[in-house]
């Protein structure tokens, strides 16, 4: 974990994702690194970056069919092992496979290719779920032509902020997850999967999961929709100080060492610190000479902000004895100079 991070952590904040136009070209940009990384996008999808100039009048075609959500059928013509490739007229298209109905989110490589081969000179139902002609980037989805023409255009109007819909995932990446809300695709952002430390999203969701979600944005400009699956979730740092006192020894789990301390899950998603200066008496190199990632230990709570997602805990303050007082009230623990 990068210490910015980590410092952010350390005081238990989280911040939220912006929803803004800056942040979606964030999540894009970061998308576009992993894709010069491989030969598929996502690992699952195709690459990005196909130069084909294609006839205009062909390009206006798929436009419109990308404007009003119609449906198309097209020829698959070959496949790799991130999608399909289709004819559509003097163009080029892919269809990912989280994007084909009857491959099962674990399927073995070797089935998925097998799948995938046996649908090559096959006829789709295929809808444009995503139209670049300056990238060369014609993207369809078979899942998405399901739901029926103009069915995107009428979520996009009628989904708002605030609301919970249920989706399936259909694909992960590093930087988040989309889900399918019955006819256009909403992301996930890795920040707004859990309260906690997460540290890829295959390891809080699957493919193919059935999810409630809470939206955060829609973009529809953009055909764009931030969801998320934490604002569903209690808060861990709500009615912090109802459930923790000054004083109070529990225990947790060293998450994460850096050179300024340690932290601590408490419970899910509620992470402390202990300070270097609470690590213990004495000098030491580093705080890992004294606590270790995975480590369980008994931490005094010295210091609650529920308001500033900051959890202050020592090491130092909690006798060896655990059948000593661990009631010691906050004057004790912490005596006036």
């Amino acid at each position: 974990m990068m210490m910015d991070g980590s410092s952010n952590q350390a005081q238990g904040k989280v911040e939220p994702p912006q929803v803004d136009e800056s942040w979606w070209a964030a999540v894009l940009e970061e998308e576009e690194k992993h894709t010069n990384d491989v030969p598929f996008r996502n690992d699952d999808d195709v690459d990005s970056k196909i130069s084909q100039p294609g006839d205009p009048e062909d390009w206006a075609w798929a436009h419109k069919l990308y404007q009003n959500d119609d449906i198309v059928e097209l020829t698959i013509l070959g496949h790799n092992r991130g999608g399909l490739l289709v004819e559509a007229r003097s163009l080029r298209g892919f269809v990912p496979v989280s994007h084909l109905l009857e491959i099962e989110p674990d399927a073995s490589e070797e089935q998925r290719s097998i799948h995938l081969e046996n649908l090559v000179d096959c006829v789709l139902k295929l809808k444009v779920i995503e139209f670049d002609p300056d990238r060369g980037r014609l993207v369809f989805s078979q899942r998405a032509a399901q739901a029926g023409p103009g069915k995107r255009v009428e979520l996009l109007t009628n989904l708002k902020a605030g609301d919970c819909v249920k989706g399936r995932v259909t694909n992960i990446t590093r930087f988040g997850v989309f889900v399918d809300l019955g006819g256009v695709e909403g992301l996930i952002h890795v920040s707004e999967l859990s309260w906690g430390r997460v540290k890829h999203p295959s390891d809080v969701v699957k493919c193919g999961q059935e999810l409630e979600v809470q939206i955060l944005s829609v973009d529809r400009d953009q055909d764009r929709v931030a969801l998320s699956l934490k604002e569903l979730l209690p808060d861990p740092w709500r009615d912090l100080a109802i459930r923790y006192a000054i004083g109070q020894v529990v225990e947790g789990i060293i998450t994460n060492v850096v050179k300024f301390g340690a932290f601590v899950g408490i419970e899910d998603g509620l992470e402390g610190l202990i300070h270097v200066s609470e690590l213990g008496d004495g000098n030491f190199m580093h705080p890992r000479n004294v606590v270790h990632e995975g480590e369980a230990v008994r931490v005094r709570i010295i210091h609650i902000d529920g308001d500033e997602r900051r959890l202050g805990l020592s090491l130092r303050s909690v006798p060896h004895n655990e059948g000593a007082d661990e009631e010691k009230t906050e004057s004790e623990a912490f005596p006036a100079t």
